[in-house]
């Protein structure tokens, strides 16, 4: 064992600071495994809306849509290019001389070399729109774009929360079914001992006391369903907001419902055509088509550019750079190019770019009545799970009080064993009824804030 010394002191205590260091960097992940992340509904959202695989792809459309509009802008700026070129002629050009001309007195084509060994070209070209319908309107077009993919961002945002709340809702309700299924094993039980007491004080029927064991015999495998229901509705959750399945997570809220007020529901209808993010996405979609038959048409039109050039260019049979001769050119002046007949390529593609906006018209048309429909639907869903609810409150009730009777009737041996256990069963039915009915009215009404675009 080496002790601490003086002399050593000082690179013992550094490797012990980076011992503790790492001592708790391995803890930490293992405690944040082991405490449970609690989640609200909202909370929940909120981390799908951060998390979410589908979420970002959208988000990442958003930026590429901004990188178009740029892309798009780019066509009414000039284009500048510079270009440079050095060859070495291994075979020179030559000029022929045609015979008996001043040039060759001779009677015979003459050729004449016309280059040096070494040519160089440095120079510079640019062209600047002065006249072209598809700039504008392709412009026009990635603005519109833009906007087409925030209402795609939105859409996805809104088919997360949609997902997250069914299913928020689907471990809640897996919850009050656990919870369900436990008190009836647990009036189960006590039934079960209350029996076996009376069995062995001679006031129970051996009869009883099988049926009895029976019973719970039946009842605890609907508990370890009730179990692995709850387990498969949070892993469920978990894969939907990207967390971790080892991650523990506890899920807060009232498994309730609150009506919708009427006024909200009718003004809510009536706005939906033009809150709901699908539809605001064919009408940007059909507005792109109607641009698309514009920039098809451009092609009927005639281009105006202006248009120039620097040349900086030198020849010669040495690598004396110094030395070369240098000749500077250069010009400017306008393109103008239209066209005459492409073989009805124009006039077909005009043809189709029609043919294309007038379908996503007729789709907008379809979406809309069909969301009038999922909306109508959604509310009469809310009416029957709210009936439901309010009948299973007065059945549960009910059945509380039936058991309670059914236990005394049994245990004063007026009551029998079969009148006992159907209470039973009814009390575990009407609670299962009445958390459906909850979750399904939660449902409804979240398909319904989907359709009108407030989700």
């Amino acid at each position: 064992m080496r002790l601490i010394t003086r002399g050593n002191r000082g690179y013992f205590l550094p490797r012990l600071v980076w011992l503790i260091v790492l001592l708790f960097s391995t803890m930490l992940p293992a405690q944040e495994l082991s405490s449970p992340l609690v989640l609200t509904l909202n909370k929940a959202v909120e981390i799908g809306l951060q998390q979410n695989r589908d979420i970002l792809i959208a988000d990442q459309n958003r930026v590429g849509a901004g990188a178009q509009v740029k892309e798009a802008r780019s066509g009414a700026f000039p284009q500048i290019t510079i270009s440079g070129q050095a060859m070495r002629y291994v075979w020179k050009p030559v000029l022929f001389m045609p015979p008996n001309t001043p040039f060759n007195p001779s009677n015979a084509t003459r050729s004449f070399q016309i280059a040096s060994n070494n040519a160089y070209l440095i120079g510079a070209q640019f062209s600047q729109p002065l006249y072209n319908r598809k700039v504008g309107v392709a412009l026009s077009m990635a603005h519109i774009y833009r906007d087409y993919t925030e209402q795609a961002y939105q859409a996805a945002a809104q088919d997360i929360c949609l997902s997250v709340k069914k299913v928020f809702y689907a471990v809640l309700l897996a919850q009050k079914l656990l919870e369900a299924n436990r008190q009836g094993l647990e009036v189960v039980k006590a039934n079960l001992e209350n029996v076996r007491s009376l069995f062995n004080h001679g006031s129970a029927a051996e009869f009883d006391l099988l049926r009895a064991e029976v019973q719970l015999a039946n009842t605890e495998p609907l508990v370890i369903s009730a179990e692995n229901n709850l387990v498969l509705a949070k892993n469920a959750l978990k894969n939907l907001l990207a967390i971790p399945l080892e991650k523990e997570i506890e899920l807060q809220g009232d498994f309730t419902f609150t009506e919708i007020p009427e006024e909200r529901m009718q003004k809510s209808k009536q706005s939906a055509l033009t809150s709901n993010p699908i539809i605001t996405q064919l009408v940007l979609q059909e507005s792109l088509l109607d641009r698309n038959v514009i920039v098809e048409k451009s092609n009927y039109f005639p281009n105006l550019n202006l248009i120039g050039s620097y040349q900086w260019q030198a020849q010669d049979n040495t690598y004396d750079f110094n030395e070369y001769l240098w000749v500077k050119s250069g010009n400017i002046g306008l393109q103008l190019s239209f066209p005459l007949f492409d073989g009805f390529r124009t006039s077909s593609r005009v043809q189709q770019a029609i043919v294309n906006r007038e379908k996503i018209h007729y789709t907008r048309l379809k979406v809309e009545e069909g969301l009038q429909i999922q909306i109508q639907s959604a509310e009469l869903k809310m009416t029957e799970a709210k009936k439901r609810i309010q009948g299973q409150e007065k059945n549960i009730e009910q059945a509380q009080k039936a058991v309670s009777i059914a236990q005394i009737r049994f245990k004063s041996g007026v009551g029998t064993q079969l009148e006992l256990l159907d209470t039973q069963l009814a009390m575990t039915r009407a609670q299962t009824n009445y958390a459906q009915a909850i979750y399904d009215y939660l449902i409804a009404k979240s398909e319904w804030e989907y359709a009108i675009g407030q989700s």
